[in-house]
Formats: C-alpha cells, structure tokens, sequence
C-alpha cells in the first residue's frame, strides 16, 4: 500500500467517513464498515479529498481532457479535482449536469466546459452503476468519448452475479475505474494495527463472504 492510500484511509477514520459497526447495505448486506463521502463537508477536507483524487488520477496513468461530475455529489467532486489536478500541473476542464435541462439564461442539461473529447467520470463509489450508466449516456450523447470513472472507494464487493459493481462497469463499458483506495487497501490498513484486530476479522469475514478476486 503506497504513503497515500494509507493517509487516505487515516483521512477518512478521522472525519468519520470510514467507521465501523453494523450497516445495512442497498443490496441488504450486513456490512462491518460504512464509508459516507458526505461528510467531507467543510473546505478543508473537501480540498485534501481533491488532493488524494488528483494522485490517484495521475498515478493510474489516465488520459482525459475533462472532468465530469454526476449531479448532485460529482458537483463538488469534479470543481476541486479539478482545481487540485492543476495545482499537480494537470489542468483540464470540468463539467456537471443538470437534473432538469434548463430552457432559458444558460440553456441545456450542461454546466461548466462542453463535452468534447475524452471526460472521466468522476463519483464516490458504485453501487448499482446506474449514476455511471446515465452518465455515460449523456457524454456519448454529447459526441464525447468516456475515459474512464474516479472512485474514493471500490468495496471489491459482489453484484448480483460473480463480478462485483466496478468489474460490472468496466466491462460494460470498456474503460478503467480508479480508486483512491479498494477494500485490499483498508484490510492491508487493519493488518499492521493490533488495537484494529477484531475490526480485521469483521472485514475479513465479510470480505470472504462477500467480496471479489483482486
């Protein structure tokens, strides 16, 4: 695990992000741990989670002229990794979508820069891929070319068959997903802690039951 996939997951303990527990998951899981990127609410956190975006984009090697963020969570996503990517010597464009497409002022469904050329998606996890689906959609529908998908968390977690959602994604669609950090991550986290042992377990088990090939 490199220095930053440790600090992030350090990041998310201490903000409360990544807790552990009993949590109840969409697909009716009984998860030992729960991550809510909404509670990067305050300026500080939000730009320290722009910075661990923008090295996981640039680490993975991904090629892209604009960021995308789905309505509404991708919004602030998008603007700060963009402003943290150029701060890195990357600087690209961004855009978001709107829920309702707008009739006057600033018409259409877009805001920010067009989307043209290759747009990499960026959210918090997958679940279910529908965000990714409908996001993916509109940049085609646009005449642009999906990229890719910026994850914080891949939970490496099982769908509905033998891939998990972000294998699902990535073989539907043909393109990379990229996260800050995967379960293997924070299991790898929990190994080097004894205080952490019995949270391990929890994970590991459920990892087990659950979970995917890496």
């Amino acid at each position: 695990m490199t220095d930053f996939h440790q600090d992030f997951v350090e990041f998310a303990l201490s903000r409360k992000v990544l807790c552990f527990g009993e949590f109840k998951t969409k697909a009716g899981r009984l998860s030992p741990y729960f991550f809510n990127a909404g509670l990067f609410n305050d300026g500080e956190s939000l730009g320290r989670l722009a910075q661990f975006y923008a090295k996981a984009a640039l680490a993975a090697g991904l090629r892209f002229d604009v960021l995308f963020g789905p309505a509404y969570k991708g919004i602030p996503l998008a603007a700060t990794a963009a402003v943290a990517l150029a701060g890195n010597g990357c600087n690209v464009r961004y855009s978001f979508n709107r829920k309702e497409t707008k009739d006057h002022g600033e018409q259409g469904d877009i805001v920010g820069a067009p989307l043209e050329g290759r747009v990499l998606i960026i959210d918090d996890v997958i679940s279910a891929g529908t965000s990714v689906k409908e996001s993916v959609d509109l940049i085609r529908a646009h005449g642009a070319v999906p990229a890719g998908v910026l994850l914080a968390l891949d939970r490496m977690e099982r769908g509905s068959g033998t891939l998990s959602a972000v294998q699902e994604v990535s073989q539907a669609y043909d393109i990379p997903v990229v996260s800050i950090v995967t379960l293997d991550d924070l299991v790898n986290y929990l190994e080097d802690r004894p205080e952490m042992a019995q949270n391990l377990r929890a994970v590991s088990a459920y990892r087990n039951r659950y979970g995917i090939n890496s």
